[in-house]
């Protein structure tokens, strides 16, 4: 989102607006009528950058931060997968985080969800309960965070206009990733586990599973380009057209094995690196090509512990060798 420092996001007090530098007009009027809502937002930028760490912990791009302004590094000013990844999670994030507050009574213009009762549930169970509220953040986040783009005039069918219009489709692939992955969740009620009532409510899903879904779409995402009308359109006619749900990009990615701030990459020099792998996370994918180190290293480590009656668990201190890999 480009819009919380790395100093706001250490701890979950509600800033003030004026500590949330990078917010635009409109984002700095609406946080004036909603000052409660500071937290959640902070609270979900935060988890969108923690879940970005570790859904690209194996990656040549890391979600590493270069800068205390923007969060995600300097890589969003590219038009790239990475860029539409970090809109996706950021705008998840906010939704995540505000829907649970409305459900946890901390902010005062929001509560429990009241949600309808969905077609296939059992008729003898009963909807209610106090749901994480999917609405309030949804709606919130769509005004708060897309206000950035939608306050920005550009000139149809330019590059500017184009990525406006790729982070705000992306910024909806997120919050509907949100909704998406949510559950309905029951309880039974009743004397030793008898189970005489059953209420079910609308649940959010784990972050993870919101991060996990997110990084499906960006390995699968889609390149498009804005036409003279102002609008996307496929870059390549054979690819299938992407839904509300999937992500874009205009340009396409660095490899990020070089140091580069300017496009938010630290390289991979030095970087941890699996031997064996095939994978993002092998040697030689994530290296570069450029070979790797072998170091051998001596850990500590707890071993052949048992259970001792009661109630103790005793170890023994095991000290082994390790190879160490890291790339070039």
């Amino acid at each position: 989102m480009g819009m919380l420092t790395s100093d706001a996001l250490k701890g979950e007090e509600a800033p003030g607006c004026q500590n949330l530098p990078g917010l635009s007009v409109g984002q700095s009027r609406l946080c004036q009528l909603y000052t409660d809502h500071m937290t959640p937002v902070s609270v979900g930028a935060k988890q969108a950058l923690l879940e970005c760490r570790h859904q690209f912990q194996h990656r040549r791009w890391n979600c590493s931060l270069l800068d205390d302004v923007n969060v995600l590094g300097p890589a969003i000013n590219i038009a790239s997968r990475e860029s539409a990844f970090a809109h996706a999670l950021s705008a998840a994030g906010v939704t995540h985080a505000v829907a649970r507050s409305c459900r946890d009574g901390q902010l005062q213009s929001c509560g429990c969800s009241r949600m309808g009762r969905p077609q296939d549930l059992r008729k003898d169970w009963v909807w209610g309960g106090c749901g994480d509220n999917l609405e309030y953040g949804y709606k919130f986040t769509q005004g708060f965070v897309d206000v950035r783009e939608r306050e920005r005039k550009y000139k149809r069918g330019t590059r500017e206009q184009g990525r406006s219009l790729m982070n705000l489709h992306n910024n909806e692939a997120g919050r509907r990733a949100v909704i998406k992955k949510s559950r309905v969740t029951c309880k039974c009620h009743g004397v030793s586990g008898s189970c005489s009532l059953i209420t079910c409510w609308q649940q959010l899903p784990t972050f993870r599973e919101v991060g996990d879904f997110i990084r499906e779409k960006y390995d699968g995402a889609t390149e498009v380009r804005v036409n003279k009308r102002g609008r996307l359109q496929l870059g390549d006619p054979r690819y299938r057209v992407p839904t509300a749900n999937d992500l874009v990009y205009l340009e396409d990615s660095p490899n990020y094995c070089v140091a580069d701030p300017t496009i938010g990459s630290l390289g991979t020099t030095g970087r941890s690196c699996n031997r064996t792998s095939q994978d993002m996370d092998g040697c030689n994918l994530l290296c570069c090509g450029r070979g790797y180190n072998t170091l051998k290293t001596t850990i500590r480590e707890r071993c052949n512990c048992k259970f001792k009656w009661c109630c103790e668990v005793q170890c023994k201190t095991c000290i082994k060798t390790i190879d160490v890999h890291t790339c070039k």
